[in-house]
């Protein structure tokens, strides 16, 4: 009983944890970003990386697959947002190439198992519509 019940933790969806990690590196990376910035960008940044993970989060308990599917389409938007903002990060040279390549790929990580999350939940008949 307690694997089942552990299964409906959003802790448990990988989606979620590399959503998750994405987040801490964001917030890691954009403390070195300029001061006049922590209104500006930073704080834009860092709201939508969290918007990724939280709606996952907030997603998993909604009970019909248009509800879930809604909060993980939002999680896209926020994802492709932070996106913009990693180019645009390195166009102002607030980051390296390296740290340009560290974040894309780590995008690219959550936007695959977020892919594969919301293919998931279309394709799950026991979810009702």
């Amino acid at each position: 009983m307690k694997n089942m019940e552990k299964s409906f933790y959003f802790e448990n969806i990988i989606a979620w944890q590399k959503a998750h990690a994405f987040t801490i590196t964001v917030y890691q990376i954009t403390k070195q970003f300029p001061q006049d910035e922590l209104f500006a960008l930073t704080s834009q940044f860092r709201r939508a990386a969290v918007s990724i993970e939280a709606n996952i989060a907030e997603g998993c308990k909604k009970l019909s697959k248009a509800d879930k599917l809604r909060f993980l389409n939002i999680s896209e938007g926020s994802l492709e947002e932070c996106r913009d903002y990693i180019v645009l990060s390195r166009d102002l040279d607030y980051i390296s190439i390296d740290v340009f390549e560290e974040l894309k790929e780590l995008s690219n990580q959550a936007s695959w198992f977020l892919n594969a999350y919301i293919t998931g939940i279309k394709n799950n008949s026991g979810i009702k519509d």
